[in-house]
C-alpha cells in the first residue's frame, strides 16, 4: 500500500521528518490541513516503541486538531509534532532549539504548543528559535496556563448536555462524578462546586484527594468505582479510551462530558453510549477551551474576551446534540460532520 493510501495519512498536506543527531533530535511534524488557518497543535515527547508508532500518533493527532479547530471556528488548521525519546531523561535545550529551527522553516504554517511530555518551560526554549509558539506563560508573553479555560469549556459543554437531557441547565444539586483531578479536573470541580453541584471524585494519585474533597465537599471513591457512582453526569478528565465495553454498562450517568482526549476506546462505543441513553459530549469539542485561548494568544486578541469565547462551546454542543437527533446519528458523528462541512466550505471561499 502506498503511504498516501494509508488510513492514518488522510490527505495530510505535509509531513516533515526532522533529524539532528548532534542535538539528540528525532521527530516528526505533521500538518494535516491549513484551509481555515495555520496548523496549531502541541508537541508530544514520548518514548515510542518504534518509529511506526510515532508516525501513526502524529498523523492521528494532527487530523484530530483539524476537526477540533474547525468545529470551534477559531481560525486555525490542524497539526502536531512528536519527539521520539523519554522526556524525563532525553530532553535538552539544544534539542528543543533544534525543533524550533525546523518549525521556523515551515513559514508559519505550523504553530506549536505543549502536550504530553512537554511544558511551558519547553515552549520558552522553542520560542528562542521561532515565533510560531503559543500557550506561553504570561511572563513569557503568552496568556498563561490554558487549564482554566479548558475547564470552562467542559463546564459549558456539560451545561448544554444537562439542559438537553434534563430540561434545565441548572447545576444546583446535580450529582457529578469527576475522574481525574489534575489541573483541569481541579478547575472543573471548582466551577461545579460554585454552581451548586454535588461531587464525587477519584484519581489514581489518592494522596492528593483529601484536601480537594474538603474544599469541594466531595465524596471520594476508588478509581475502579467512579463509573458506578449514582450521578447524573460523568466527567472523564484523565486517560483516554475509558469508554469501552466494560465501563459503559456500569455508568449510571445520563451525560458524559469531560476533558480527557480520545475517550471512546473504539468508534462504535459512541453508538453503545447512545443505546444506553447516554448523551456523549464529543471530547474534542468539550475540551476545546484551551485551544480557543491559544488561538486568541496567537492572533493577539484581547485576553479578557477569551472566557466569553470559550463559553460559546455551550452553543456548539447544543448544535451537535440537535444535529445528532435530527440525522439519527451519534453525537461523535454529528461533530465530525459539522467540522468536515466547515473545512469544505473554507475550500470553496
Amino acid at each position: 500500500m502506498s503511504v498516501f493510501e494509508a488510513p492514518e495519512f488522510d490527505d495530510h498536506e505535509e509531513v516533515v521528518f526532522v533529524n539532528e543527531p548532534a542535538a539528540g533530535l528525532r521527530g516528526i511534524i505533521a500538518i494535516h490541513d491549513t484551509t481555515l488557518g495555520p496548523a496549531l497543535g502541541g508537541c508530544r515527547m514520548w518514548d515510542y516503541e518504534n518509529e511506526s508508532d510515532a508516525i501513526k500518533d502524529v498523523l492521528r493527532l494532527s487530523r484530530g486538531m483539524t476537526y477540533k479547530a474547525a468545529i470551534l471556528d477559531c481560525g486555525l488548521g490542524g497539526g502536531k509534532s512528536v519527539i521520539i525519546g523519554d522526556p524525563h531523561t532525553a530532553k535538552t535545550p539544544p534539542m528543543l532549539h533544534a525543533l524550533g529551527r525546523w518549525i521556523d522553516t515551515l513559514g508559519e504554517r505550523y504553530i506549536v504548543g505543549e502536550d504530553i511530555g512537554t511544558n511551558p518551560d519547553d515552549m520558552r526554549e522553542i520560542r528562542t528559535e521561532t515565533r510560531c509558539v503559543s500557550c506561553l506563560r504570561k511572563e513569557d508573553g503568552g496568556y498563561g496556563d490554558p487549564a482554566p479555560m479548558t475547564a470552562l469549556g467542559v463546564f459549558s459543554a456539560m451545561r448544554a448536555g444537562i439542559e438537553y437531557t434534563f430540561g434545565s441547565g441548572d447545576f444546583d444539586g446535580l450529582m457529578v462524578a469527576v475522574q481525574g483531578i489534575g489541573n483541569v479536573g481541579t478547575s472543573l470541580c471548582r466551577l461545579l462546586h460554585d454552581a451548586g453541584a454535588r461531587l464525587t471524585i477519584s484519581d489514581v494519585y489518592a494522596e492528593k484527594l483529601a484536601p480537594l474533597a474538603e474544599e469541594f465537599s466531595a465524596d471520594v471513591v476508588e478509581p475502579e468505582d467512579i463509573y458506578k457512582v449514582e450521578a447524573q453526569v460523568f466527567a472523564p478528565c484523565a486517560m483516554g479510551a475509558i469508554l469501552n465495553d466494560n465501563t459503559i454498562p456500569q455508568l449510571k450517568a445520563r451525560v458524559v462530558a469531560g476533558a480527557a482526549n480520545n475517550q471512546l476506546d473504539e468508534p462504535h462505543h459512541g453508538e453503545l453510549l447512545a443505546e444506553y441513553g447516554i448523551a456523549y459530549m464529543p471530547d474534542y469539542v468539550t475540551n476545546g477551551g484551551g485551544l480557543v485561548s491559544c488561538a486568541a494568544e496567537w492572533y493577539g486578541n484581547d485576553p479578557d474576551e477569551v472566557p466569553e469565547r470559550v463559553r460559546q462551546i455551550y452553543d456548539t454542543s447544543l448544535r451537535i446534540l440537535e444535529r445528532a437527533s435530527a440525522d439519527g446519528i451519534t453525537t461523535a458523528d454529528a461533530a465530525n460532520r459539522i467540522a468536515e462541512e466547515r473545512v469544505k466550505q473554507g475550500r470553496k471561499e
